[in-house]
């Protein structure tokens, strides 16, 4: 028996939406956990200065690592 994805049930693109948006919404939360933790450890030795960015450039590499794991556990890599 052929499976179906989600999609070819029909009008559960709003669900597909909707599960996209609380990725999306997860790895933004870890990225800035993850920049701020970073950020402690970086400005703890030697009175250092973290810049805006260096800030936005820890988030921007810590966003595209999450999408990298995000995309291997949806895609079913680990199956």
């Amino acid at each position: 028996m052929k499976s179906l994805t989600l999609l070819e049930v029909g009008d559960l693109g709003g669900l597909v939406a909707m599960i996209i948006g609380i990725i999306v919404i997860i790895s933004v939360v870890v990225s800035v956990v993850i920049t701020v933790i970073a950020k402690l450890i970086y400005e703890s030795k030697d009175n250092r200065k973290f810049t805006s960015r260096q800030f936005w450039q820890t988030m921007l590499i810590s966003l595209l690592i999450c999408g990298l794991i995000s995309g291997m556990v949806c895609g079913g890599m680990f199956v």
